[in-house]
């Protein structure tokens, strides 16, 4: 292909504003990605992506901005998750399970009731070429009170993840930091919606962690390793669907699968190699 064929996705505006979502939402994404990993907390942003769902429809009827309904229902998943298995026997991924399908199926059934413009594929899968400048601010002002606050607060996040009776020993303020971990998952997903709706968003929410944690050992580095595979694979996605005439969100979640799988077997290989050294020297 010549020169003009390959920048061809930059010369329409619907495309430059695809490429700014990316950049925009895929900080945020990968740095609490790297979180959720250590703390095991991938069902959990599993079902607040779900739970947003009649936060949303709730919010189309009221007449309110859609951002301020899917962040209350992502919050009011969260903490009645927290507080079900804090007073229970079951299991927290077993009450995450039961409210987040719970809240998913009521925003279904919210939304079939009502008459709406709005697309169900748009919300489930997002609408990346459709996004605008009014949606690229908003994610833009999340992500980067998001992306400020883990950056500037990620030591603290990160004792609470391994060790929170540590953690409260050392004096830092646990249900702050849970609770706030929640806030920055929900305010996350939200921003993400546009992008990779809710469904494909728990693919930027955990594989850019997931990869980071098998390529490199410090956790300092797993944040930027992480945030550069997450903006790359959502950069590459979008620009080769243009070329594969397919949806840009699920084509860049096959991106990162594809690297997870690639960064698993070198992990695999140096390992064995390790071994095998380890053996000869013994």
């Amino acid at each position: 292909m010549d020169i003009d064929t390959l920048t061809l996705p930059f010369r329409f505006a619907f495309m430059q504003n695809a490429f700014a979502i990316c950049i925009i939402v895929s900080v945020p994404t990968a740095l609490l990605s790297c979180f959720l990993v250590l703390k095991g907390w991938a069902l959990m942003g599993d079902a607040v992506s779900h739970a947003v769902l009649p936060g949303i429809v709730l919010a189309y009827i009221l007449g309110i901005p859609l951002i301020i309904g899917a962040f209350a229902a992502g919050m009011t998943c969260a903490v009645a998750t927290g507080y079900l298995a804090t007073n229970s026997r079951v299991k927290q991924d077993t009450v995450m399970g039961v409210v987040f399908s719970g809240m998913f199926g009521l925003g279904i059934v919210l939304y079939v009731s009502v008459e709406t413009n709005a697309h169900l594929d748009h919300i489930l899968f997002g609408n990346m070429l459709g996004v605008d400048r009014s949606e690229l601010w908003t994610s833009g002002l999340i992500a980067l009170g998001v992306g400020g606050i883990l950056t500037l607060k990620w030591r603290d996040w990160l004792l609470h993840s391994f060790d929170p009776a540590q953690a409260q020993t050392a004096g830092l303020r646990v249900n702050w930091l849970h609770y706030g971990m929640l806030a920055a998952l929900s305010l996350t997903i939200v921003a993400t919606l546009t992008a990779a709706g809710l469904i494909l968003a728990i693919g930027l929410l955990i594989a850019p962690g997931a990869i980071a944690f098998l390529l490199v050992r410090r956790f300092q580095h797993m944040l930027w390793v992480s945030v550069l595979v997450c903006m790359s694979a959502m950069l590459a996605g979008t620009y080769a669907s243009f070329f594969l005439d397919s949806a840009p969100a699920p084509t860049i979640v096959l991106i990162l699968t594809a690297l997870f799988i690639v960064a698993f077997i070198r992990r695999q290989i140096t390992t064995r190699r390790a071994s095998a050294r380890r053996v000869a020297r013994g």
